[in-house]
């Protein structure tokens, strides 16, 4: 499975992000699946209630236009309306899909507070492709063991995951020990997009600090980035799955659920 590792800048006006998305399709090199961040539609620290559109909106069926002219999925986040607030989605839309992944769990920490803005999903998302299924996530969710070891439950080889981490002290390190712990919580591949580092913007925003992170189903970290705006490709055997899996069968092995 190849998967194009889109690292981006996203700005505040959704249409220029369009290009962005363009851009990175174009460069994807044989990939099946483009991955971006979370907030491709617009970057976090500005009001997100004008900007929010549904699935079948101008925006998600742009990109889905994007990606289904070339033949691929691309995963991307965007904000869709959500009564008084809008929900943070994982966009994933491709010739045979266009669905949404709405943030579980809402990044209330650090001085910032999510919830204020956006509403909560509630279901965990996997999709198939070319007969391999994939999980999604969204940023804070790579705190939570528990919504990855789902996902591998349902069948899930590799979790795709869109952020915009917050900078901070340790911050970089915490990101990269959380990507690697999640992938052996779930003996999966994650592969971690985030925003690239986008300057000091005078907000308390998570506006994202590079270093995307592709992690093996060891633990290992197969695909790290730097924090300004690139793209790489990745391929990854799926047959580590199944090793993994094989000698490390934590899953197997829960006697909690």
């Amino acid at each position: 499975m190849r998967i194009a590792v889109s690292q981006i800048s996203s700005t505040t006006d959704p249409r220029s992000n369009l290009e962005l998305v363009r851009d990175a399709v174009r460069r994807a090199e044989g990939a099946r699946v483009v991955l971006l961040p979370e907030a491709t539609m617009c970057r976090f620290g500005v009001p997100l209630g004008p900007v929010a559109e549904p699935l079948d909106g101008p925006w998600a069926s742009a990109v889905h236009e994007i990606a289904a002219s070339h033949d691929v999925v691309v995963v991307a986040g965007m904000f869709t309306p959500s009564g008084d607030r809008v929900t943070n989605t994982l966009l994933v839309t491709g010739p045979d899909i266009h669905v949404g992944y709405d943030k579980i769990h809402l990044f209330d920490a650090f001085g910032f507070q999510e919830s204020r803005t956006v509403a909560p999903g509630s279901s965990p998302l996997t999709f198939e492709l070319d007969g391999v299924t994939l999980g999604v996530a969204t940023c804070y969710d790579i705190r939570f063991p528990e919504l990855f070891r789902a996902l591998a439950d349902e069948g899930a080889s590799a979790v795709l995951v869109g952020a915009s981490w917050g900078a901070g002290p340790g911050k970089k390190e915490q990101w990269e020990l959380l990507v690697r712990a999640r992938a052996l919580d779930c003996t999966s591949f994650v592969v971690a997009c985030g925003q690239a580092y986008p300057g000091e913007l005078g907000s308390s925003a998570p506006t994202g600090i590079g270093y995307s992170t592709v992690a093996d189903p060891f633990g290992n970290v197969v695909l790290q980035l730097s924090d300004q705006p690139e793209v790489s490709i990745v391929d990854l055997d799926l047959t580590t799955v199944e090793q993994a899996r094989e000698v490390l069968p934590v899953l197997a092995n829960r006697r909690l659920r």
